[in-house]
């Protein structure tokens, strides 16, 4: 079933708008950002507030300060354990802008209670609170991540993700501050977290008001309130696409990493660093800002494509930084207590802080392309039970990360061995992961051929199908035309190549993760070259695409060959569009055949940074495909400009 969007929240074409920040002044985008922002903002000042005030203003037997932050982020949790399956179906059946309003009226209702509680300092209302606004993030976590895809196009649906990202943590970070500074306030301090918490409700609801509809997924689904068989069969659901569940679980990965870092913050400030509370805001800040900061650069290294080539960049990251903020902190000498001036007058500090921050950024790199993926991949029907499965696994991992941790203290490890240990934990989940799912591999290496082996310029790549099959062709130059095809599609690409490409060292591997598929010549052996075809139907058969150098080999002096027939084979068992495409000034790179002895002689024949490009063409209806056709149409893209 196809997704129903109104008129005012279609996307717009990507070209309208420059960068991913244009998105805040359109309709469309703007209204839902501020709604999440100003939610995100709220829960973090009631819970924090709440917090300094139990742990420093009340004397309460029944719950010790050092058992309130605990408590308190039990209670928030609980909720995604019990009802995020009833949260996304109730997203999926129902009209998201519906679902939008009514949580902003739900976290009204909330804010009014706890004000009262606030007022009175009323500690058992306040917990009630808290599991009330947990009810509150798990009904609109399914809504915050299905009505992106909605709205946005692929194009910009790294940079939408990328600025929600964003914002949650700048939210998250006002709001701790807000919390604390307001709760601090001699006599009053309660009164004013209560008016902030309501008034920040009373905001979010506001901008609600403009979030333009956008209509139910799956209208007809039956609610089943079962949150156990729901839940279960949610989590199934997710299993239903390998791609998108091991996706799930390399974003729960990262919850389980962030909460390591980020619950140990106020003991590492004290404990290790010799800081005060203001040092241990300080962490929180550093961490804050390195996160929106790897969730914005997600779309200026993505070319506006969904790029899960970052992830494991971000991946390589989050553990070299977990490691080095090890050594970093290990040796820091004791001293009293130290101010925040004086905790930044030290030069070893400083090391501390950049590892925590681009710790942070790698994790936004590794985040937000992971969240995009899922919802591109997700079909449109189920997508906020996907979703929902998602928000389940996140809290089973963050109560496990608090567990382990716990675990490690308990048996001796320091706080600087604990960060060490889950930097190596996140390289062997990582590798593991990528191995499983080689997709991220592929584009990473993609990635990295394009951005940084060469300067790679894709022009008229609107025409690569973002969903349906088609048949890519290409002119051959060099032993690299896959792994640039890789790079400028949004989608992975099944190709077709000679199976002596697959004796090529490293090479060979590499087309084997991708499932490329081998040919040999018909009279070379025959069995190869119909398998060759039956493995071509069955890409375009899935709605796949499927990539072919119609050439049949690498050129050997840099002109355009005669183009084979193969094609027609093809698309004689399955008519698809076909896009003609030219990769330009690849001709004389290292992994061409310009030298006599072959490819891959002379390294930096060409220098660094070659500037190379790819030229996509219109698709060419399949009834109007000829051989002679599809070699014109490549050569004219292959013409200067």
């Amino acid at each position: 079933m196809s997704t129903v969007v109104t008129s005012a929240a279609q996307p717009a074409p990507a070209h309208e708008h420059p960068n991913q920040f244009a998105l805040l002044g359109q309709r469309r985008f703007a209204p839902f950002f501020w709604t999440q922002f100003f939610g995100a903002a709220n829960d973090n000042l009631f819970k924090f507030a709440f917090t300094v005030m139990v742990t420093y203003q009340l004397q309460l037997a029944w719950m010790p300060p050092s058992l309130a932050g605990l408590v308190i982020g039990a209670l928030f949790i609980l909720p995604f354990l019990v009802f995020s399956a009833t949260a996304g179906q109730l997203t999926d059946k129902f009209d998201k802008t519906a679902m939008i309003r009514f949580v902003k009226n739900l976290e009204i209702a909330i804010m009014v209670l706890a004000a009262f509680g606030f007022w009175g300092a009323n500690a058992p209302v306040l917990l009630g609170c808290v599991f009330l606004m947990g009810l509150h993030s798990t009904l609109f976590g399914p809504v915050k991540y299905a009505y992106l895809p909605q709205v946005l196009d692929e194009r910009e649906l790294t940079g939408g993700n990328g600025m929600v990202e964003m914002g949650t943590f700048v939210a998250i970070l006002l709001g701790n501050v807000a919390g604390g500074l307001l709760v601090a306030t001699p006599e009053v301090g309660r009164h004013h977290v209560a008016i902030a918490c309501l008034l920040l409700a009373l905001v979010g609801r506001g901008f609600a008001q403009f979030v333009p509809r956008a209509a139910a997924t799956d209208p007809g689904l039956k609610i089943n309130w079962n949150p156990v068989s729901e839940t279960w069969r949610n989590l199934k659901l997710a299993h239903g696409n390998v791609v998108v569940f091991r996706s799930l679980l390399g974003i729960s990965w990262m919850w389980f990493f962030g909460a390591v870092f980020l619950s140990q913050f106020p003991s590492f400030a004290k404990e290790v660093l010799h800081g005060n509370e203001q040092v241990a805001s300080l962490l929180l800040v550093v961490f804050s800002i390195g996160i929106g900061i790897g969730s914005l650069l997600c779309e200026v290294l993505s070319r506006r494509h969904v790029e899960i080539g970052l992830v494991p960049l971000g991946a390589i990251g989050m553990s070299v930084f977990a490691v080095d903020l090890y050594f970093a902190s290990r040796g820091l000498a004791p001293s009293a207590e130290l101010t925040l001036a004086q905790f930044l007058g030290m030069a070893p500090h400083w090391r501390v802080m950049a590892d925590l921050a681009l710790l942070s950024l790698f994790a936004g790199l590794y985040s937000v392309p992971m969240y995009a993926l899922i919802q591109l991949r997700s079909q449109p029907t189920h997508r906020a039970r996907i979703i929902a499965a998602n928000n389940i696994l996140n809290a089973l991992f963050m109560i496990a990360s608090a567990v382990i941790a716990g675990a490690l203290l308990k048996a001796g490890f320091t706080i600087p061995q604990i960060f060490l240990f889950t930097g190596i934990a996140n390289a062997v989940v990582a590798a593991y992961i990528f191995l499983l799912v080689p997709e991220y591999l592929l584009r990473f290496i993609a990635w990295i051929a394009s951005r940084i082996v060469y300067r790679f310029k894709v022009r008229g790549d609107e025409a690569i199908p973002t969903e349906g099959a088609a048949v890519l062709v290409c002119n051959h130059v060099s032993f690299v035309d896959a792994v640039l095809l890789m790079a400028a599609s949004p989608r992975p690409i099944y190709f077709v190549m000679d199976h002596r490409i697959f004796q090529v060292p490293v090479l060979g591997w590499l087309f084997r993760l991708a499932k490329a598929i081998p040919i040999a010549p018909r009279k070379e052996d025959e069995r190869a070259y119909e398998a060759a075809f039956d493995a071509a139907a069955k890409v375009l058969k899935d709605g796949d695409l499927l990539a072919i150098f119609p050439e049949g080999a690498i050129t050997r002096d840099g002109q355009l060959q005669a183009f084979k027939g193969g094609i027609m084979k093809i698309l004689e068992r399955h008519p698809v569009p076909v896009i003609p495409m030219a990769l330009t000034n690849l001709w004389g790179s290292y992994f061409s055949r310009i030298e006599e002895k072959g490819a891959m002689v002379r390294p930096f024949r060409r220098g660094l940074f070659n500037r190379v490009g790819l030229n996509v063409g219109e698709p060419v209806p399949p009834a109007q495909v000829s051989p002679e056709l599809l070699r014109a149409r490549v050569e004219h893209l292959l013409a200067p400009a």
